[in-house]
């Protein structure tokens, strides 16, 4: 059997083909931000790829070619953003309606938009995120005197992140913590600014490729997420793997978060009393929850059958 990968969010896609069973033959389309490669030269690509089943990350143009040149049987996997965002748009809305009704199968990839895909259709399929196993891995805490290294995982974004909101706690335990924050994303001017003017050092941290991401989580004590959408972001499960505690904000209306151990955090006094809080207790829950929920051989395992029963119809 083969798959067709078309285009890739939060390297979900990379992750999966790099552990498939070797029975499985997989080819990648990706593709960059050129007009180029994200219109007639994707359609090209996608044209010519010949295989068993195609699985389309975002529900967008990607999965729209892949629909419209009758590549089937078809997976179109949503990421939050194209469903929180681009089903609004007055353009781009119409292109998310149409892959959610005319895709075989439908995953979402975060609880908080399982129930705006359910609007549409009932058989669609949260698949949580899987982790890369030999990139991400437990590492004991390194010794050392002072306060406490506090890494800002995710990028600069105080709408869908709240970094703003991160910031303004941490501030307020300015001289219990060494701040560190990953310099990219929409408001990281904005985010310096204000950390100025709050007072709070930030320790800026060059973006570096995902694969050296390791290093900046394995160097901190503990990692802050994001507090705006009540759902784990890939930042956070990766912290976890590397042996991190986390501090997000994780809602519970959520089913699929029951045995996640830290709920509702997103107020700033309440960040502020779980980065004080947080230690290898804390992280052992949470890497037992990412275990039992996360676990990458089972994520494979799940989207392995899909494949197969999709390519027998």
């Amino acid at each position: 059997m083969k798959t067709v990968m078309i285009n890739d969010c939060a390297y979900v896609g990379e992750v999966l083909l790099k552990y498939m069973p070797s029975s499985i033959d997989r080819q990648h389309i990706k593709r960059g931000r050129g007009f180029w490669n994200k219109t007639f030269g994707l359609a090209y690509r996608i044209l010519r790829a010949k295989g068993d089943v195609y699985h389309a990350h975002y529900l967008l143009q990607d999965c729209y070619i892949a629909s419209r040149l009758h590549k089937r049987p078809l997976i179109g996997h949503a990421h939050g953003s194209d469903l929180r965002e681009s089903l609004a748009h007055p353009v781009w809305g119409r292109i998310v309606r149409h892959d959610l009704k005319s895709c075989d199968k439908v995953l979402v990839s975060t609880p908080d938009v399982l129930a705006v895909a359910k609007s549409f259709r009932h058989d669609v399929e949260y698949l949580p995120n899987p982790v890369d196993k030999e990139l991400f891995y437990p590492k004991p805490l390194t010794a050392h005197d002072g306060r406490r290294r506090v890494l800002v995982a995710s990028d600069c974004s105080w709408r869908v992140k709240g970094t703003d909101t991160a910031v303004r706690a941490l501030s307020q335990i300015r001289d219990e913590v060494d701040v560190s924050i990953i310099g990219y994303g929409v408001d990281f001017e904005k985010t310096v600014a204000l950390a100025s003017q709050l007072k709070l050092k930030l320790n800026v941290l060059p973006k570096v490729p995902h694969d050296k991401l390791n290093e900046y989580y394995w160097a901190s004590d503990v990692v802050i997420d994001r507090f705006q959408l009540g759902s784990l972001g890939l930042a956070s499960l990766e912290a976890i793997a590397c042996g991190r505690p986390v501090v997000t904000y994780v809602s519970r209306e959520y089913e699929e978060y029951k045995e996640f151990p830290m709920k509702d955090v997103r107020k700033e006094d309440e960040i502020v009393a779980a980065v004080r809080e947080a230690d290898v207790g804390l992280w052992r829950k949470e890497h037992a929850y990412f275990t039992a929920k996360h676990g990458l051989d089972d994520i494979v395992d799940r989207i392995v059958k899909l494949y197969e029963e999709l390519a027998a119809k």
